[in-house]
C-alpha cells in the first residue's frame, strides 16, 4: 500500500499553482504546494500532521499536532507530485507546509538525505529550503549535519514584544538567542539565511519597524563582511479565524525600500494560489470542519 495519495487537488485560475491535499495511510491529511516557475517546479512539502507552534495568524497550528510524518510520508509527497506532473519533475522543495520542521528533526534530517540521494531523486541540497520558527537547538544542531540547506527564518517581527504576540515559541527562544544561532548557521555552513516576514496591514509593516528589522539584521555577515541574509517579504494569506490582514501594496513597498536603503537586501514573494486556499493549513481545515 502506497504511504500517501492525492484525495484532491485545487489548481489556481490565476497563476498555475496547484493545491494537494494528501491522504496517509491512517486517514490523516496534510498537504502541498506546486508552484511553477521559469526556472522549474517548486513544491511546498509538509513535515507534520498539523503544528503545535500556535503561531497567531496560521491555519496549520488551529487544531494543534496530530502526529510527525515519517521520512517516508515527506517523500512520498514529492514521488505523488512527481507522478502528478508526468514528463515534468518537482526541481526545488520548500519545506514549508504544515508542522514545523525542527520540532520533527529526525525524520526531516532522514528525509533530507533520501531526496538528495544519488540513487534516488537526486535532488540538490542547494535547491531545499527549510523553514523554522526558531527552535534554537535544532538550528544548532543543523548547522552541524553538512546539509547545505538553506535556513529560513519564520521572523515576522523585529522586537520580542511584538513578535511573541505573533510566534508563542518566542517566549522559549527569544530573539537574542534566536540570532545568535543563524549567525553560528552562516560560519559554519557558509550559506545566506532567509528572513521570512508575514507583511501584516497596520501590526508589523510600520516604516519605525523595518528600521528596527535592518538594525536586527545588520550583524548577520560574513568573516569577510559581506551580507549573510536575504528578507523575503510575504503578502499574508488571511485566515479566516485570525483578525490579520496583509499589508496594502504601498505599505509593504515603504517597508522594502527602507530595507534596501539600509543595505538589507529584500524582495516582496509572488502572491501565488490566493484564490485556493494555498495558505499553510487552510485547504485540511476547510476540508476536514465540513
Amino acid at each position: 500500500l502506497y504511504p500517501i495519495s492525492i484525495r484532491d487537488m485545487v489548481k489556481s485560475r490565476l497563476d498555475d499553482t496547484e493545491k494537494f491535499l494528501y491522504q496517509l495511510v491512517d486517514g490523516n491529511l496534510i498537504e502541498g504546494v506546486l508552484m511553477r516557475y521559469h526556472h522549474g517546479n517548486s513544491l511546498c512539502v509538509s513535515t507534520q500532521v498539523g503544528c503545535r507552534m500556535g503561531c497567531a495568524f496560521c491555519a496549520s497550528t488551529l487544531d494543534g499536532c496530530v502526529r510527525d510524518l515519517t521520512a517516508g510520508e515527506m517523500l512520498g509527497q514529492v514521488i505523488t507530485a512527481n507522478r502528478h506532473l508526468g514528463d515534468e519533475r518537482v526541481g526545488n522543495v520548500v519545506l514549508m507546509g504544515s508542522g514545523e520542521p525542527l520540532d520533527n528533526y529526525q525524520n526531516t534530517v532522514k528525509f533530507l538525505r533520501m531526496v538528495s540521494d544519488e540513487r534516488g531523486l537526486n535532488l540538490s541540497l542547494r535547491g531545499i529550503s527549510l523553514s523554522t520558527c526558531g527552535i534554537v537547538p535544532g538550528m544548532r544542531r543543523l548547522a552541524e549535519e553538512g546539509l547545505p540547506v538553506t535556513l529560513c527564518l519564520s521572523l515576522h517581527a523585529p522586537n520580542d514584544e511584538l513578535r511573541g504576540r505573533l510566534l508563542p515559541i518566542n517566549h522559549r527562544y527569544p530573539i537574542a538567542e534566536v540570532m545568535a544561532a543563524l549567525q553560528e548557521y552562516i560560519l559554519r555552513t557558509h550559506r545566506r539565511v532567509t528572513i521570512e516576514y508575514a507583511m501584516m496591514d497596520g501590526l508589523n509593516d510600520l516604516p519605525e519597524l523595518a528600521a528596527e528589522l535592518a538594525a536586527l539584521l545588520r550583524p548577520l555577515r560574513s568573516p569577510t563582511g559581506g551580507a549573510m541574509c536575504h528578507v523575503n517579504l510575504i503578502p499574508l494569506n488571511p485566515v479566516a479565524e485570525s483578525p490579520y490582514q496583509p499589508s496594502t501594496a504601498a505599505n509593504a513597498a515603504a517597508f522594502q525600500r527602507i530595507l534596501e536603503r539600509t543595505g538589507i537586501p529584500a524582495t516582496m514573494r509572488l502572491r501565488r494560489g490566493i484564490d485556493i486556499d494555498a495558505g499553510c493549513g487552510q485547504l485540511r481545515r476547510r476540508v476536514t470542519k465540513t
